[in-house]
């Protein structure tokens, strides 16, 4: 009897301590920030990659997730309370978003999603050693801004006039803008420039565009303009205007091409990151990976209601066509 009660004692402070135990273990805290648009197809593959690596949303992590509509000011002050609330890591997308965060915080390692050259930008020291407490993945947006200009001309080879929105005071948007209008003139066409500061000036932009005042429209590398992907869309169709993105969910949701990259699979990809850093592994040794498959995307539903005719030899190109 008395060895009964023994084992019974043993058993249930066994079941107590683990129980305890399991308490203790809280899940990861990763603070996001981003700026919005089609930035969060690259968050939806980096839940989806986790889940992959065995790690399950609100039991091994959580997501705190701070858009900031391209508002460095935002950016900033919710980097600067992740770190104050001791959260594991910060996962930060856009270059603005991504410089923001490294100025604000000290210790905080980072992980990236950035669509330009991360060295140029001074945020790491190099793609095989970042040297410092950010490490991610490169892929190509500013770079691609002069093809995207040559594809709607393959497109559309009567097009003239190209309208784009940017800041310039964002030096990666100015860069891609500058690609855009030496491609441009190559091609012969008449680059539009319109130059927004804020989300307010975009829409005000957009409002007073008129029905023949351009040929077609052309993404900038700007993360303000990307956050107003589905407006643009929706404004170009309203007004007959092509579009040119550079994402191919936006293909999707009504614009007529994209030529980049698959922003999912980059988020798949950045998965691996976050789960390492969360193991303990050090940014500065973590090599940043360069995403180079690019890929076309049409929709034969808009060309049609545009009445666009897509040449076939670009049809035969497009990865995605969406009828």
């Amino acid at each position: 009897m008395i060895a009964r009660i023994f084992l019974f004692g043993v058993v249930s402070f066994l079941a107590i301590t683990q129980n305890a135990a399991a308490q203790a273990i809280k899940p990861y805290r990763i603070g996001v920030i981003l700026p919005g648009g089609p930035l969060y197809g690259v968050l939806e593959g980096t839940r989806e990659g986790l889940r992959e690596l065995g790690l399950r949303e609100e039991k091994q992590f959580k997501l705190t997730i701070r858009e900031t509509q391209s508002d460095v000011r935002v950016a900033e002050e919710t980097a600067r309370y992740f770190e104050t609330e001791k959260f594991d890591l910060i996962y930060a997308l856009a270059t603005p978003t991504i410089t923001a965060a490294q100025a604000a915080t000290a210790k905080l390692p980072i992980v990236f999603c950035i669509g330009s050259d991360p060295v140029a930008a001074g945020l790491v020291k190099g793609f095989a050693k970042p040297g410092g407490r950010l490490t991610g993945v490169h892929f190509l947006v500013r770079d691609l801004t002069a093809k995207r200009l040559e594809v709607l001309k393959e497109i559309i080879p009567k097009l003239g006039r190209v309208v784009t929105y940017y800041d310039p005071g964002n030096r990666v948007s100015a860069d891609g803008a500058a690609l855009a209008r030496e491609e441009a003139k190559r091609l012969g066409i008449n680059l539009i420039e319109r130059h927004v500061a804020s989300v307010e000036e975009l829409r005000d932009e957009l409002q007073s565009l008129k029905a023949g005042d351009t040929d077609g429209f052309l993404f900038s590398p700007d993360p303000r303009v990307g956050g107003q992907s589905q407006l643009i869309i929706e404004t170009a169709k309203a007004k007959r205007l092509p579009t040119m993105f550079h994402e191919q969910n936006l293909v999707a949701k009504g614009a007529l091409a994209s030529y980049g990259q698959n922003y999912h699979e980059i988020g798949r990809l950045l998965a691996k990151y976050i789960q390492r850093v969360l193991n303990g592994a050090d940014p500065k040794d973590m090599k940043i990976e360069t995403v180079e498959t690019v890929e076309l995307a049409i929709n034969l539903k808009t060309a049609k209601e545009l009445g666009v005719g897509i040449p076939p030899q670009v049809l035969a190109r497009a990865k995605k066509v969406i009828k």
